[in-house]
């Protein structure tokens, strides 16, 4: 029991580090080649784990030949624009100036039910709307909507925005983020003493707090209301 336990602790391990040197957060994000990768390590590792009669080593250098292979086949794609449409495929432009493609929806497997589908997830319902459907290399319909038919935006009425920035999170369940104060040009005595004058008495009270690009502090304290 005790060497099952170790066995499976081992090779999670392996599996983490792996799909971490694979760099793909979501399956969602996965090309092709890097999915059957995915789903060929997590079988390589099942069956070691549960079969203590298996040596350890069978499941591991599988494992570590399939990210050689996929850390090659990657680097490949950066390197090569024809290993990149071998590889990972190519986009595939469903609608063009507002005309379906038949053919090309037959090409990807893919019909108008599902097409207008996917249009409605992206809240264009009325295809009319649309000047460009493309379907990426990962699966994801991207859609370029006609001139008339597009959000309007601060520029087209002529108005001055400041660009937003990225808000930095500067404590987190009570945690303080050192290195996001210092992006911030804060210290933690000038934010204690700012949280100070609302009764906060100290910064472990705090649920979250954050600050954006124009000096707004936003906070929660821990079991309590927004402040």
């Amino acid at each position: 029991m005790i060497i099952v336990f170790f066995r499976t602790l081992i090779l999670y391990c392996l599996v983490v580090i792996v799909m971490r040197i694979m760099g793909k957060p979501q399956i969602g994000q996965l090309q092709p080649f890097e999915l059957v990768i995915t789903i060929m390590i997590s079988e390589l590792a099942a069956i070691p784990m549960s079969d203590t009669d298996i040596p350890l080593i069978n499941g591991i250098i599988p494992i570590v030949t399939l990210l050689m292979a996929q850390v090659t086949l990657a680097y490949w794609s950066l390197k090569s624009e024809k290993a990149r449409a071998v590889i990972g495929g190519r986009p595939s432009i469903l609608i063009e100036k507002g005309k379906i493609l038949e053919k090309e929806l037959s090409r990807v497997r893919m019909n108008l039910n599902d097409l207008l589908e996917q249009l409605r997830g992206k809240d264009y319902p009325n295809i009319a709307e649309v000047d460009y459907a493309i379907l990426e290399s990962n699966g994801k319909l991207s859609v370029i909507p006609k001139g008339n038919s597009r959000p309007v935006t601060t520029k087209d009425l002529g108005i001055l925005v400041p660009d937003p920035g990225l808000p930095l999170s500067l404590v987190i369940d009570g945690e303080i983020i050192t290195h996001n104060l210092d992006k911030a040009g804060l210290s933690r005595k000038r934010l204690l003493e700012t949280v100070n004058k609302q009764g906060v008495e100290k910064l472990e009270d705090l649920f979250f707090a954050s600050v954006d690009s124009t000096g707004t502090l936003l906070w929660q304290l821990k079991e309590d209301g927004r402040k």
